[in-house]
């Protein structure tokens, strides 16, 4: 009795630990599943508020908030196309150690331009421009370039498998219209009989002549006289009954 109740007992926990479990995966799970959320939400909030600076405010603030726009919007879709490809295509984790590496410096002049947009000094901001603009460029130029490479790696993989599936799907079309070749006739193996050929065909010869002699009917056979005696003819079973010819 007393081993049962140990091994209910150690159930019941083995139940509880892994109900505990559970329970923390799943909290775990929600809650990156809404930070993730919250992040996308922020993003999109921060690109909607940089679009309309770029647009509403003139002079050094509007090109800053411009500037960044166009970084995040690189950096992002970069990341995306490159992440996405690498599950299909294991070459691209050497294009994503390169670019987490240009990653650093994107984040880093991310920090400067935001930090510069509220800054007062709008001389020295000024002044500083060229310098942000070039490094803009040069980050996002070479985040577009491995964007677009992998790209065209994707769509030239794609080409050549279009090339072979239609090269097979031509073969396997010819090979389901084989009846419309012509087929070679085959040579008749019907054989002529050997020797020339004398005459006509001999007649089947008459029984009744063989040995030179008619044959003689039997005895069970009725004799027929061979022509019919005359003022009769023969009656047969078809034929109507003559009507007696009228005396008056």
């Amino acid at each position: 009795m007393e081993t049962v109740v140990t091994v209910l007992v150690l159930l019941f926990a083995v139940f509880v630990v892994l109900g505990a479990y559970a329970a923390v995966k799943v909290v775990g799970a929600a809650k990156r599943s809404v930070d993730r959320t919250i992040t996308q939400a922020r993003r999109t909030v921060e690109d909607h508020t940089l679009r309309a600076k770029s647009f509403t405010q003139p002079g050094p603030g509007g090109e800053l908030a411009q500037l960044r726009l166009t970084l995040r919007t690189s950096m992002r879709a970069t990341q995306d196309a490159l992440y996405a490809g690498v599950y299909e295509d294991e070459s691209l984790k050497e294009s994503i150690a390169l670019f987490e590496r240009l990653s650093v410096h994107g984040r880093e002049l991310e920090g400067d331009l935001k930090r510069l947009e509220a800054d007062p000094d709008r001389t020295t901001l000024t002044e500083r421009l060229p310098v942000l603009r070039e490094r803009t460029r040069r980050i996002t130029e070479s985040a577009d370039s491995l964007r677009w490479a992998a790209r065209d790696r994707a769509r030239r993989f794609a080409d050549d498998d279009l090339d072979t599936l239609s090269a097979q799907i031509d073969v396997e079309a010819g090979a389901l219209r084989h009846w419309t070749k012509t087929e070679p006739a085959e040579p008749s193996t019907e054989t002529e009989p050997s020797g020339p050929t004398t005459g006509p065909p001999a007649a089947a010869e008459d029984p009744r002549t063989r040995h030179g002699a008619p044959r003689q009917a039997s005895a069970e056979e009725p004799v027929r006289p061979a022509i019919t005696p005359s003022g009769r003819r023969p009656v047969y079973p078809w034929q109507k009954k003559p009507r007696p010819e009228s005396t008056t």
